[in-house]
């Protein structure tokens, strides 16, 4: 297989992953496509050429928000930590490391952890804080405004 269609193949199956994340009725059918193509993607952008750290970073995100959005804490925090340590390694946009961070909120609060999901929300919004793209700055904050809250 060629490098263009690794990379278009990444493209393509995180939009359909999107697709399926923001449909409202999905049947376990359709959860288990949700999580197939969001691993399916990471997968082929990591075998694209010209991929960079962040790229993988954000496969990361989105299969962790899969996850989350599938109930599954455990595995949730296991990509968002992964997203944390590349975007942590200089890899990226600052926006990068609040979302990864984010993610890793949403893992934490998911499973039942709210002080640890205090925590890296705090550190989200501090780097959030340091932002100067305001575009930026918004998607992070509508994804942390949505965060689990403590019963």
């Amino acid at each position: 297989m060629s490098e263009i269609d690794h990379r278009r193949l990444g493209v393509d199956l995180y939009n359909a992953t999107w697709d399926l994340l923001e449909q409202t009725d999905r049947s376990p059918e359709d959860d288990d496509e949700m999580l197939a193509r969001a691993h399916a993607s990471m997968y082929h952008w990591g075998r694209y050429d010209g991929v960079q750290p962040e790229n993988m970073g954000r496969g990361h995100w989105l299969v962790s928000r899969v996850h989350a959005v599938l109930g599954q804490p455990d595995a949730a925090a296991y990509h968002a930590a992964r997203y944390v340590t590349i975007a942590r390694g200089g890899a990226g946009e600052p926006w990068d490391l609040a979302a990864a961070l984010e993610a890793s909120a949403r893992a934490a609060g998911l499973g039942g952890d709210f002080e640890a999901a205090d925590r890296f929300e705090a550190e989200a919004r501090e780097v959030l804080a340091t932002m100067d793209d305001p575009e930026d700055r918004e998607v992070v904050e509508k994804d942390l405004a949505t965060l689990p809250q403590r019963p």
